[in-house]
């Protein structure tokens, strides 16, 4: 029967071919512009580590004390810690893995004579990040502890550097100059490309991830600047590499894998431990601040996605709502116009249910149309996004199989629901009063 229905449902909307069009694009627009900005929001609030976002938490910790209007954030907690604090977590060891960082750059001086030198983007860390945050690898691996403990000058590499180099080959035990400092290095990634970055969402939250990655102890012994963000309260601030080690700044990043709720559990007990320790020894004159929060805790608490974001995805489903009104009472009209042809189909001896699943089936067709215009809207709004965008917002204009899913869906479902009253209306239709009129 659905068979027979659909070709009728075909055909009732070839008579009209004026109408149809109107429903498919009034659906077809709707549908466009809500996809656009929920394929946006849906990338920059995806889990950018599925599978780990529960077990890994960022630390936080009050260094700073009570001084009003110091930060935006809910609970008045710095966002990053100081150098004193990432040492005493890391030689805490309170974590199944943990890893202090901050964000750096370099100069690449390649020994091929036809390259130029070429600034890139780097990060100084433990070698727990690779294991932690399943970084995959194309050569090699990570460097291990005992490099981090003799401040070895070894670097991992990210893939589109080691194919600049290198051409794409294993690049493994050879040196690579940066900043005039020769690193050997032992592992090339493959491409890794978090979405957000959210180890680091202090800057180009939605940016590349780095192109090389060394030791953090390596990186304090060169005296590596941070590329990062950095805050200084108005007593923290002292002259020099050496004073700004010994300053309250904050400037580091600190993350812990913690794989049970146990294991959190423990890791508060012990973070507040450490803050009590640091106000028995003085350095502390206020009540104990600690937190830790998972990925995406972290990224709410951040607010990674944008306000405007999304009031950008209520305001376009609201435009969809008001293009499905159209099309339903553009539905009427043509429910309404049929009423004759309806008319004798009953007194032929179709039911009232019969005429409801033709219009219903109808009404699906038109959001099937819809739909596929839609998609089509859909990748023009988001080619439009794509050179309005820098290239690492860029990333997030794209389409997914999943997103054409949602897309489909959404057109039929809605529209179908729209087209309830007219096929409600046209089940209605008393066949000897149509009869009567002809």
């Amino acid at each position: 029967m659905f068979s027979y229905y659909f070709t009728l449902a075909v055909r009732s909307l070839k008579r009209n071919i004026v109408l149809t069009v109107l429903m498919i694009a009034a659906v077809g627009v709707g549908i466009g512009a809500s996809m656009t900005t929920l394929t946006v929001f849906r990338a920059m609030a995806s889990d950018p580590i599925p599978g780990k976002s529960r077990q890994l938490f960022a630390v936080q910790i009050d260094n700073w004390g009570p001084q009003p209007g110091r930060n935006s954030l809910p609970d008045k907690l710095q966002p990053q810690i100081s150098y004193s604090d990432a040492l005493g977590f890391m030689n805490g060891h309170a974590g199944y893995r943990q890893a202090a960082m901050f964000g750096t750059g370099f100069a690449v001086t390649p020994e091929n004579a036809e390259l130029h030198p070429f600034q890139v983007s780097g990060r100084a860390t433990f070698a727990d990040f690779f294991a932690m945050f399943s970084v995959p690898f194309r050569f090699g691996g990570p460097w291990s502890a005992a490099d981090d403990g003799d401040k070895a000058d070894v670097v991992v590499v990210g893939s589109s550097l080691n194919d600049k180099l290198f051409g794409g080959a294993n690049s493994v035990g050879k040196t690579i100059n940066l900043d005039n400092h020769n690193y050997r290095i032992v592992g090339v990634l493959e491409k890794w490309q978090p979405e957000p970055r959210f180890y680091d969402v202090n800057t180009n939250k939605f940016g590349e991830s780095e192109k090389a990655f060394i030791p953090f102890t390596s990186a304090i012994q060169n005296q590596q600047p941070n590329w990062g963000n950095n805050s200084c309260n108005s007593d923290s601030r002292q002259e020099g590499y050496e004073g700004h080690l010994h300053s309250e700044c904050i400037w580091i990043q600190y993350w812990a894998e913690l794989p049970t709720a146990a294991d959190a559990t423990k890791y508060r007990n012990w973070l507040s431990n450490y803050s009590e320790e640091q106000k028995r020894i003085g350095r502390f004159h206020w009540p104990t601040h600690t937190d830790i929060k998972n990925v995406r805790e972290w990224l709410a608490y951040r607010q990674v996605v944008d306000d405007n974001v999304r009031v950008m995805v209520v305001v376009s489903f609201s435009f969809l709502v008001v293009c499905l009104l159209n099309a339903m009472g553009l539905m009427l009209a043509k429910v309404m116009g049929r009423a004759a042809d309806i008319g004798v189909r009953r007194a032929l001896g179709a039911n009232r249910g019969a005429i409801f699943a033709q219009c219903l089936i109808e009404a699906g067709v038109v959001g099937l149309a819809g739909g596929l215009v839609g998609l089509g809207l859909t990748s023009l709004g988001l080619l439009g996004l794509r050179s309005l965008l820098s290239e690492s917002a860029g990333r997030l204009t794209y389409f997914s199989a999943s997103d054409v899913s949602i897309a489909v869906l959404l057109a039929v479902g809605a529209t179908t629901l729209a087209g309830l009253y007219p096929t409600w209306r046209a089940a209605q239709v008393q066949p000897a009063w149509q009869l009567k009129a002809q």
